[in-house]
């Protein structure tokens, strides 16, 4: 499918985002790119990985994110499901003319299983809107916007963000108790001659959640070509970080991407040296 990348863009109005957070009944915000993001964190469900419970911005954030392209507008996300809303999502999706692209693990030994569907769409906003809101509607998915996430135990976190932006060389930010690292890649993303920016999920992204003392619990997923996939797994096994998911997202990228998760639950610190080291085997845009 070709969509005219030559042509000059029509950037959307705020009043059209608006139209497109209300169908879908949340707000959003727009990031780098020009597009328009509205996050979606599972903050109904409880869920832990080897004893740890998860913040819902650590590893169950739904999103959601459009962009106008010169003659439609195109919308990509990722939706956290119970196994029971897998069936309903899919359905709906698949009626309303949405793409599912990927539908597949990110952790392992979570409690309870949660499955991670990758989407594609494109069409016009509000309708695409409408069809996400629809989808949604055969899940628990907190519309309603929340305050921070609430954890059963809250240890004091002794990590400093600085010290972690200092380790991976890049910057972060604190979200709702978990600091969060997004990495571009140095080349361009396509989808036939769209370009796809970094904010709608081809950009490495690292969390990092306190557990008290010095400890924290890490995961996210790298985003690779093929060439580095095998030196950035043995990188993070060298380092004691555990690849928990390895496979594809999208269906028509250009380069091809692989998107590797992780988990690991160790000295902060330590586990951010792993990680860079990991990070300097990928063509990632420097600090």
């Amino acid at each position: 499918m070709t969509f005219g990348g030559g042509a000059k863009q029509q950037k959307p109005t705020p009043a059209e985002w608006e139209a497109v957070a209300n169908a879908i009944g949340k707000s959003g915000s727009m990031q780098p790119g020009d597009v328009f993001k509205i996050g979606l964190p599972r903050t109904d469900l409880e869920v832990t990985v080897r004893g740890v419970q998860l913040n819902p911005v650590l590893a169950l954030g739904s999103w959601v994110a459009f962009k106008k392209s010169p003659n439609m507008t195109m919308v990509m996300g990722d939706l956290v499901l119970t196994e029971a809303e897998v069936g309903p999502v899919m359905w709906s999706l698949q009626e309303s003319g949405i793409d599912m692209t990927a539908l597949h693990n990110h952790v392992l030994d979570e409690s309870p299983r949660v499955m991670y569907m990758h989407i594609s769409g494109h069409g016009e906003a509000l309708k695409l809107a409408e069809a996400l809101h629809r989808a949604l509607s055969y899940t628990k998915t907190p519309l309603e916007t929340p305050g921070k996430a609430t954890l059963k135990t809250r240890l004091p976190a002794r990590i400093e963000l600085h010290q972690l932006e200092i380790v991976l060389n890049r910057t972060g930010k604190e979200n709702s108790g978990v600091y969060q690292f997004s990495i571009p890649r140095a080349e361009k993303i396509m989808e036939n001659e769209t370009e796809i920016p970094p904010a709608m999920g081809v950009a490495t992204a690292i969390n990092f959640q306190p557990i008290g003392e010095d400890r924290a619990a890490i995961t996210g997923d790298f985003v690779l070509v093929a060439s580095e996939v095998n030196p950035v797994i043995h990188a993070l096994r060298e380092n004691g970080i555990a690849v928990t998911a390895l496979h594809s997202h999208m269906l028509d990228e250009s380069p091809r991407l692989f998107f590797m998760h992780f988990w690991a639950n160790d000295d902060a610190m330590k586990l951010a040296r792993g990680l860079r080291l990991a990070l300097d085997k990928t063509n990632s845009v420097a600090h």
